[in-house]
């Protein structure tokens, strides 16, 4: 562990800091930040009176909304002169978020970014090769500060640009990986396809997030590059990559690192929390960040949560991997379905290479899905597409409900990812 006596701490330890760190962030944003302000008054919530956990279901949650309404800058507790760093959504659906970092909150992040990378199986001297975009989104810029607080050896090597990502891991033979999982699997295929072995490489641990993927996934990644293949979680409006991470021994879930960041799972439609074990939607509260500090922030992300003990001997709750996202849903007459659910019945297919894309559009009044799947190199010459076609569709009518159409393309012709895949095409 990078840092034992937190991350193995008592329950009951870890529980007061939480209680303390709580009722200060509370305070915080009710002198600093008059969105915050006006929130609290509305449900009466007296700062110097609020008793941390037992009240913390009276506190409004924050959505992504509320982030967009303030741009640029006025969810922030300190005044411009005290930030160190921006970082920004893309903005693609509207007003981009904007988060503020002091400087004490590039330590703290630093901080999580280095235990994340010890629990994945990094260690000081290391190689780190970070694929991560570097710019506006947090991964490239979070994971270099872990690294090289760690101590560790980093490349910042950006996402992109597969030759030279295949020379620098050739020639500077590093230890550990990190990227997008679609992205350092389209590069696996680059490198086979250039007569390179991704298996043979120095590469050990690869640290994969910033899109959900499913565990056939981390199979073909270590089945490709030898490696342990961990997830890590983390969003901007929170803090970054480091919120969350497995441990290379179990690969059980992800341990949050819940001296910084409160968790709650509660039921996307009510509110209302649900208990251990149930999936529902992951809300987060920071408990030590200076600048931007959030209460209840509404991820999206569906995912449970587990207090049970690790092997790795841990004892920060656990989150399971993230089941899929409220914005990725699709309700396709009248079902709900998530990218999720199919990415382990297309991998599944011995005939079929990892990638795919989901195609909704209007049949007359209704909405139709179609599964773009690829056939793999090694069995073009000898795969029945029609059989292939049908025994797919069956599988998929059978798993989610409906009916879906198939269509199987030439090895190559689905898009590769560059950063974070884009897996749904919606033509309606």
């Amino acid at each position: 562990m990078y840092q034992p006596a937190v991350e193995a701490m008592e329950r009951q330890e870890l529980t007061r800091l939480q209680e303390q760190r709580l009722r200060e962030t509370v305070q915080r944003v009710y002198a600093h930040v008059p969105f915050y302000r006006a929130k609290l008054q509305e449900v009466r919530i007296d700062p110097e009176a609020f008793r941390g956990l037992a009240e913390l279901e009276r506190l409004p949650f924050t959505c992504k909304k509320d982030l967009r309404d303030q741009y640029p800058f006025g969810l922030f507790a300190v005044p411009l002169t005290k930030i160190r760093r921006l970082h920004a959504s893309s903005g693609t659906k509207g007003k981009p978020t904007v988060v503020g970092y002091s400087e004490r909150d590039l330590r703290m992040w630093s901080e999580v970014c280095a235990r994340a990378m010890v629990a994945a199986g990094g260690k000081p001297g290391d190689v780190f090769h970070n694929a991560y975009g570097y710019g506006l989104f947090t991964g490239g810029l979070g994971m270099h500060a872990g690294a090289e607080r760690l101590g560790m050896v980093t490349v910042p090597v950006s996402g992109g640009g597969r030759m030279r990502q295949m020379t620098l891991i050739e020639d500077f033979c590093p230890d550990v990986i990190a990227g997008t999982p679609s992205f350092i699997l389209s590069l696996g295929e680059a490198m086979i396809q250039a007569g390179k072995h991704p298996h043979g490489t120095s590469v050990r641990v690869g640290v994969f997030g910033a899109e959900p993927w499913s565990d056939e996934m981390r199979k073909e990644l270590e089945s490709v590059w030898g490696i342990h293949a961990v997830d890590i979680y983390g969003l901007s409006e929170v803090v970054g990559p480091g919120v969350a991470i497995e441990c290379w021994q179990a690969k059980e879930g992800l341990h949050i690192a819940e001296d910084h960041f409160l968790v709650e799972v509660i039921d996307p439609l009510t509110g209302k929390s649900l208990p251990e074990g149930e999936v529902g939607e992951l809300v987060f509260t920071t408990l030590t960040k200076e600048a931007f500090p959030i209460l209840r922030y509404r991820t999206g992300d569906l995912a449970s949560v587990t207090s049970e003990p690790c092997r790795c001997g841990r004892t920060h709750r656990r989150m399971s991997r993230i089941k899929g996202r409220i914005d990725d849903m699709l309700i396709i007459r009248g079902v709900n379905v998530f990218p999720m659910e199919i990415e382990p019945i297309v991998m599944a297919q011995p005939e079929l290479s990892p990638y795919y894309q989901l195609v909704v559009e209007k049949e007359g009044a209704l909405d139709r899905l179609t599964v773009e799947v690829e056939v793999s190199e090694s069995s073009f010459n000898m795969v029945d597409i029609q059989a292939l076609t049908l025994r797919l569709e069956h599988t998929l009518k059978e798993s989610l409900g409906i009916a879906a159409r198939v269509r199987v393309t030439m090895p190559g012709a689905l898009p590769r990812s560059e950063g974070k895949a884009v897996r749904i095409l919606d033509r309606r």
